[in-house]
């Protein structure tokens, strides 16, 4: 019997990019059908420019899939002149090892409008001569890379040109003036970021002396636009206290500390923590992810009501914690729970109870009793849960929770693809 086409396009999109490639070897009808550009959307590939150059046979499927977003491993100027004739679409390039090459073939892609530069072992400068339209460009992605000085001014100079920037994520760089003024800076000069992500910075001795930006005192510019602040390799007080108020309209706020508090154990530790004042500082929250750092009941109390989507990757966490969250999340319909190198155990079977409206919840089932497990069928809004580790019984148990749910449940073990334009820094916890 033969189906038409959409039948099979139906089909194809639920397999694997591994069985799809099968399937295409099959035969020259499956072949066309693999590669139309539905269903690729959004998918990136992957270019080394290892062995040999690419073929025209390869970049003519490329075409047809519709390709617009690359991850270049080469760092050839010729392979990036290739790479910029044979897909002129492309509107994503991450230049996964950047090289001064790779950089000067940047304008050569006309249509550019998502930038990452990743690994750079000598200087660079990133200005707007850069790309082809610098107004083009809407997301900016600089991980440990070189910038030619280490002060603050030459660098946002630079990024001053990029007045259309959404996103902006700036990891590693060898910038070293304090993070609040690094914030304040790149607010100031761009008024239509959406997206935050920064190294945190410190200098000790330099915060009790400095007369730092006001909070609250953007000059009209930046503050009710930004909505997402990322924060990598934070330590305890490193950016002051009331540095929310900067951005008080943020709806997702992320915190990566360096140390957990189990790390940092024999250390004096305040009775309230800066954290506290941040989460209060924010009103319109609704997605928290903190990741090691104070022990949660430091400021669990602080965390607003509406908050609907939580990632707490926090060592030790107590059966009164998880309450205390629940009592303070009301209405929280993604959870993420990770106390590795700890774990949840019987804590597990609170779940249900304490978070009944959740339609998403990633954890560990190691140590969790098989009763506590499948209980989590009790959850009646959940249609997605990841498993965070493995085990040859897994399978067997994960059937079945799916058949207490009437199979409404996609249970994985698989995090969700991740855009290759994530920057890796943070991409374990999410």
């Amino acid at each position: 019997m033969e189906l038409p086409p959409e039948i099979w396009i139906y089909v194809l999109r639920h397999l694997s990019p591994s069985d799809r490639f099968s399937v295409r070897a099959s035969c020259k009808y499956f072949k066309h059908l693999v590669d139309q550009g539905s269903l690729w959307r959004d998918w990136s590939v992957v270019l080394g420019f290892q062995r040999r150059a690419y073929n025209s046979r390869f970049w003519a499927t490329l075409r047809r899939r519709g390709v617009t977003a690359v991850v270049m491993r080469g760092t050839r100027a010729k392979d990036w002149k290739q790479l910029a004739l044979s897909l002129p679409s492309l509107t994503t390039v991450v230049m996964d090892q950047s090289s001064h090459a790779g950089l000067d073939c940047i304008k050569d892609f006309t249509n550019l409008k998502r930038l990452a530069i990743r690994s750079g072992s000598t200087n660079f400068l990133l200005d707007a001569s850069t790309v082809h339209h610098p107004q083009q460009l809407t997301q900016l992605s600089m991980c440990d890379v070189k910038f030619p000085t280490a002060g603050i001014d030459r660098f946002i100079s630079a990024l001053s040109k990029f007045t259309n920037l959404t996103s902006l994520v700036c990891h590693q760089m060898g910038i070293f003036d304090e993070t609040i003024w690094v914030i304040h800076s790149i607010l100031k000069c761009l008024p239509k970021l959406k997206h935050l992500s920064l190294s945190v910075v410190q200098r000790l001795g330099v915060l009790s002396n400095m007369s730092g930006p006001k909070p609250g005192h953007l000059g009209g510019a930046g503050a009710p636009v930004l909505s997402s602040l990322e924060l990598i390799h934070c330590v305890d007080h490193s950016l002051p206290e009331d540095v929310m108020r900067l951005m008080p309209g943020l709806k997702t706020l992320a915190v990566f500390y360096r140390c957990s508090s189990q790390e940092t154990e024999g250390r004096p530790s305040p009775d309230r923590h800066p954290l506290n004042t941040w989460l209060s500082d924010l009103p319109q929250l609704s997605t928290l992810v903190i990741a090691k750092g104070p022990l949660v009941k430091k400021y669990v109390t602080s965390i607003p009501a509406t908050v609907t989507n939580l990632t707490l990757c926090a060592a030790g966490l107590s059966s009164e914690d998880i309450a205390a969250l629940a009592v303070h999340v009301p209405n929280l319909l993604h959870l993420h729970i990770d106390p590795w190198p700890s774990h949840l155990g019987v804590h597990t079977a609170q779940i249900p109870h304490l978070f009944p409206k959740l339609k998403s919840l990633k954890l560990r089932h190691e140590h969790v009793p098989e009763r506590d497990f499948l209980n989590l069928h009790l959850l009646q809004d959940l249609g997605y849960l990841e498993i965070l580790d493995s085990s040859p019984q897994l399978s067997k148990l994960a059937g079945k929770l799916q058949a207490l749910t009437e199979y409404r449940l996609q249970v994985t073990t698989s995090p969700r693809r991740r855009d290759a334009f994530s920057c890796h820094c943070a991409c374990q916890v999410y």
